[in-house]
């Protein structure tokens, strides 16, 4: 498998690169938003939480082994608009999962769309991975909106599988195969 994942990627209004130190105020603003945090699995970030959140980001530079991960910023016209990261499920680097989050101020423009895609055919393309899947809070409608937009299928709907901020919460499951592109 060639290590060197071939960054930045580019589509017709982004580019989606490796994190960097510069990235922590922007992350923040977002991640700090308990609106963006309200499905995702972690709180609303603090300060010290960004720090230590964009040092796990950075060290994910691309899919070598089980327990590898890539994560993107994702920039439109040089400003971070948001994140992408893919990584290997179970113990291959055939199987992955993806996920995202964008900064509200730049939604409802495609942007997650154009990313998710860039991510999804490097998964197929660049790292040879069979099958890919987004695993989200049933209640988060535009996640599960945008995996429909970028071909992926509903596999699933896990009822009350995951306690997440004081509630049980059910799970949607989407998958794609490299066959399916």
């Amino acid at each position: 498998m060639t290590t060197e994942t071939p960054l930045p990627v580019t589509t017709d209004r982004l580019v989606l690169r490796a994190h960097r130190h510069e990235d922590l105020d922007a992350l923040h603003a977002y991640y700090s938003d308990p609106e963006v945090s309200r499905y995702l699995l972690e709180d609303a970030w603090t300060p010290e939480e960004a720090e230590l959140q964009l040092a796990k980001r950075i060290a994910r530079t691309g899919i070598r082994e089980p327990g590898s991960a890539l994560a993107l910023v994702v920039e439109h016209e040089e400003t971070v608009v948001g994140d992408v990261v893919l990584w290997t499920t179970g113990d291959t680097t055939s199987r992955g999962e993806i996920g995202w989050v964008f900064h509200p101020d730049h939604t409802g423009r495609g942007f997650a769309t154009e990313a998710v895609r860039a991510v999804l055919g490097l998964a197929f393309d660049f790292y040879r991975m069979h099958r890919v899947v987004a695993q989200l809070d049933a209640r988060n409608e535009r996640s599960a909106l945008l995996c429909e937009r970028v071909g992926m299928r509903r596999e699933g709907h896990l009822r009350q599988d995951w306690w997440s901020k004081g509630e049980w919460t059910d799970t949607l499951v989407f998958g794609l195969l490299a066959s399916e592109r």
